[in-house]
């Protein structure tokens, strides 16, 4: 088992920035990825980062390109999710997941995905 601890959201002005946090813990070893959901209300969850543990290979959704950027620390085994310029549409729930090595998937279908955190509310006033 692995568990998620995401934290960082808050309430910040159009423009300005947050860094989210996702700490992971239990079978760490048997991550492959790990990766950034959000959820709007009314809205479907969405893909946003994902990065996977050995390579630090990256990918992300089109509407945050130039402006998130994920990254890991594996000896801590945390993933950050550094957030700039931001949008009133960025207004979400986020959530961190991660993908378990051998498992089938993309990076942005969540049903690839095996563990969840609780998630952190993300605000952006205009």
């Amino acid at each position: 088992q692995v568990q998620l601890a995401d934290s960082g959201g808050g309430l910040v002005q159009a423009g300005g920035s947050l860094r989210l946090s996702c700490a992971a813990s239990g079978r760490t070893f048997s991550i492959y990825n790990m990766a950034w959901f959000r959820m709007a209300p009314g809205k479907e969850r969405e893909f946003v980062a994902a990065i996977t543990r050995t390579e630090g290979r990256e990918s992300y959704t089109d509407s945050v390109k130039g402006r998130f950027t994920v990254s890991s620390d594996n000896a801590k085994n945390t993933v950050f999710l550094q957030m700039n310029s931001l949008r009133p549409e960025d207004t979400a729930a986020y959530y961190c997941a991660a993908r378990l090595r051998g498992s089938r998937g993309k990076d942005w279908d969540d049903s690839s995905y095996n563990f969840w955190g609780r998630g952190t509310q993300v605000t952006v006033s205009s």
